[in-house]
């Protein structure tokens, strides 16, 4: 049976329009992940891996950009007023390789901060900027170069933990110098920290503990002690106060002497 060549056409016309709209929607989503953001200057990053290079440098921004491309290999946020990184920031971004954060008024980086980068982040900046302690949770498996210089650390038994989660790079170890250290008197201020080999400050923190533990130790025998005096002590009376009594029954032998004397009267 033949179709009439009115509704094939009409078919035809609707099948174009429908394949055509659908088109245009791949490439309007297509140009809203990858267009550049707002008010920030965008290149494509030349190599074989492609993808943008973002600058959003002296800005005054004081949060990351929403509307960051998701194939944006290099993203240079310096010389802004970011204050903080949120859980997140980075885990739409699966090619960003270099991450610039420096001179910035960044004073807490929590917890998640650079998930989703530990496959491709390859270098972080973070100097010059107000850090004085390191959540090894905000890295998440992140081991990229890192850049920690110009920020007012303190230096403590956690920094000392968790700076060997980084890869830093040798040139910016003595960079790192202690502003302020925990205990004050452990000799940790303008030395370059993680040079500092015989520098151990969780062995005072061990110390410290142990203390703790031997005054709770010795709380717990200062206890026991006292529980076992007041237990002989307590027994030692009821043991009187028996005896007292016992002592207060007529004996045996005068009820025996008692019974004969009336047996021979009788």
């Amino acid at each position: 049976m033949l179709l009439p060549s009115g509704w094939l056409l009409r078919h035809s016309v609707f099948v174009c329009l429908l394949f055509h709209s659908l088109v245009l929607m791949t490439l309007c989503f297509h140009n809203a992940a990858t267009s550049c953001s707002k008010h920030c200057y965008c290149s494509d990053s030349e190599g074989a891996f492609g993808g943008k290079t973002m600058r959003c440098s002296n800005l005054h921004l004081t949060e990351i950009p929403q509307d960051i491309p998701n194939d944006t290999l290099r993203l240079y946020l310096d010389y802004n007023l970011l204050t903080s990184i949120p859980a997140n920031a980075f885990n739409d971004l699966p090619l960003l390789a270099e991450l610039d954060l420096s001179h910035n008024e960044l004073a807490l980086l929590e917890p998640g901060a650079f998930r989703g980068l530990a496959a491709s982040l390859q270098f972080l900046d973070l100097s010059s900027n107000q850090l004085t302690t390191l959540d090894p949770d905000a890295f998440e498996g992140v081991t990229a170069r890192s850049n920690l210089t110009g920020n007012p650390w303190h230096c403590d038994c956690r920094l000392q933990t968790a700076l060997p989660h980084l890869d830093l790079e040798p040139v910016f170890l003595t960079g790192i110098i202690c502003q302020t250290s925990e205990p004050s008197d452990s000799g940790a201020q303008g030395v370059p920290f993680l040079l500092a080999k015989d520098l151990d400050l969780c062995v005072v923190l061990k110390k410290t503990t142990d203390v703790a533990m031997l005054v709770t130790m010795f709380g717990w025998f200062t206890m026991v002690i006292s529980y076992m005096v007041y237990y002989v002590r307590h027994n030692q009376e009821d043991a009187r106060r028996h005896l007292k009594y016992l002592k207060s029954l007529p004996s045996r032998q005068g009820k025996s002497e008692e019974s004969s004397t009336i047996s021979t009267v009788v």
